[in-house]
Parts: structure tokens; sequence; C-alpha cells
């Protein structure tokens, strides 16, 4: 990714994913935290503070169910490129989709089809 990425907003809230933001942020730049996925992680900081990366916090869930809602129902916005890989539902399937989903690289939404 390079070393200029400005801001990073982390939308899941997990270990990985918040240390993935701020080891990718630039010197000097904000990685804003969206999602809350657990109560306490372990995370980077020291570095990311030694960088001078600013870490803040948006948390608005209220009332915006029913407006995403209208948004996928009305196909004012498209998830379906979000979704990059798609599996079946064998012991091997499920194996291989996990990897995929743990290597990242191009990997954003990994189903499985029931």
């Amino acid at each position: 990714m390079g070393n200029d990425i400005d801001v990073s907003f982390d939308c899941a809230g997990f270990s990985k994913t918040v240390s993935t933001a701020l080891n990718a942020t630039r010197a000097g730049g904000k990685v804003c935290l969206i999602g809350m996925g657990c109560n306490e992680m372990t995370v980077p900081l020291t570095p990311a503070a030694a960088r001078e990366v600013d870490v803040i916090s948006i948390f608005r869930y209220k009332d915006t169910w029913s407006l995403c809602l209208e948004f996928l129902r009305t196909g004012k916005t498209d998830v379906k490129p979000l979704i990059t890989h798609r599996f079946g539902f064998s012991q091997e399937e499920l194996v291989e989709a996990f990897e995929v989903s743990a290597r990242g690289g191009d990997a954003i939404k990994v189903m499985f089809n029931l």
C-alpha cells in the first residue's frame, strides 16, 4: 500500500483490522475507528504514537439501518462489487474460504453459497 495513506477507516473493530489501519497510515495521518467489534484489543499503539498517527472514533449506528436498507432496496448503493469471492459449503471449500480471507489481498467480502 505504500506510505501515503492519509486517513484509514476501520469498520470492523478487531485487533487485526485496527493494527492494519495503524500500520498502513502514514506518519501524521489519522485512523478513524468506526466498528466496535470487541471491548478490548491489543494493537501496536506505541509505534503509531511515535509516528504521530491520530486515532479518532465515530459511533453512529442510531437510526441508520432503515436508510441503509432503503439504499439497498432501491439500488442507490451497489454492494455486489464488494463480494469478491464465493465458495460452497463443503469442508474443503470452507477451509479455502477462510484461508483466502486471512491472506487479505483482494479479498473484501468472502461469501458462502448455502
